[in-house]
C-alpha cells in the first residue's frame, strides 16, 4: 500500500515540484498551503508522513509541529532556509524526525523520506518483547514505554534509539554505531542528530541522573544506559 505525505508548503512551484517526484515515486501526496490547513488535513486523513515548510501564512511551521506533536508521533520533515541552523535545532528540539535545506536535490529529498519511513517500520520481535530496567518499561512489540504508572509517548526514531540503548543495558554504544544504527549509513556523522532526540528522551522519561535507565553521556564517545549495580 502507498504511503500517503502530507505536503505543506505555500510556493505553488515547489509544491508541484515535490508533488510530482513523490507521485512518481508511488507516494499518495496530500497538499496543504498554510498551517491551518496542514492541521485540519493531518486530523482528517491521518497521513504517514509530513514534509513541512516552516515559513508558512496562517500558522507558521513550528507551531504546526508543536500542535502535532502533543497528540501524534507521525513522522515529520521540516523543510528550512539554507544556513539557518538555529531553525534546523529548534525543529529537531520540537520533534521533527529528519530536515532538508532549501534548495535540494530531489534525490536526497525521497533519501530522507525514504530512510525516516524505514525507521518508523515496526520490526518483528521474535521473542522477549518486554524490557524492564529499574522503572522503565519497554514494550518492543507494541511499541509502548512506561516510567512506573505513567505511559510515555515517543516518537518512533526516539523509541528506536531507547530500546538500542536499553537492548544494551550497561554498555556504551559510540556515536557513530547509534546513528549508523537508527539513522541510517548516511547520517554517521550527524552527531546532532543524536544529542538531540536524547536530550528529548530524557525530558518525556523524566529520570535523573544516577536512576536506572537514564541515559547516561559518555563525554566525546557515546552514551549507555545506567544499570542496577545492585545486583
Amino acid at each position: 500500500m502507498a504511503k500517503k505525505v502530507l505536503l505543506v508548503e505555500d510556493d505553488e512551484k515547489i509544491m508541484r515540484f515535490i508533488r510530482a517526484n513523490l507521485v512518481a515515486s508511488n507516494f499518495e501526496v496530500i497538499t496543504a498551503k498554510d498551517g491551518r490547513e496542514a492541521l485540519e488535513k493531518y486530523e482528517q486523513l491521518l497521513p504517514d508522513l509530513i514534509l513541512l515548510d516552516l515559513m508558512l501564512p496562517e500558522i507558521g511551521g513550528f507551531d504546526v509541529l508543536k500542535n502535532i506533536r502533543e497528540y501524534s508521533s507521525v513522522p515529520v520533515i521540516i523543510i528550512t532556509a539554507k544556513g539557518n541552523t538555529s531553525d534546523t535545532i529548534r525543529g529537531l528540539e520540537l520533534g521533527a524526525d529528519d530536515y532538508v535545506v532549501k534548495p535540494f536535490d530531489i534525490n536526497e529529498l525521497l533519501a530522507r523520506i525514504n530512510a525516516v519511513v524505514r525507521r518508523c517500520i515496526k520490526e518483528r520481535i521474535d521473542d522477549s518483547p518486554i524490557l524492564n530496567t529499574g522503572e522503565l518499561h519497554i514494550n518492543l512489540a507494541s511499541y509502548k514505554v512506561k516510567v512506573g504508572i505513567n505511559n510515555i509517548k515517543l516518537t518512533p526514531t526516539e523509541f528506536k534509539l531507547l530500546a538500542e540503548l536499553a537492548i544494551n543495558n550497561g554498555k556504551v554504544i559510540t556515536h557513530e554505531a547509534l546513528l549508523t544504527k537508527i539513522w541510517g549509513l548516511e547520517y554517521r556523522d550527524e552527531t546532532h542528530y543524536l544529542r538531540v532526540c536524547v536530550a528529548r528522551i530524557r525530558q518525556k522519561l523524566k529520570l535523573r541522573d544516577g536512576d536506572i535507565g537514564f541515559i547516561q553521556t559518555i563525554p566525546t564517545v557515546g552514551y549507555k544506559m545506567q544499570e542496577d549495580t545492585t545486583l
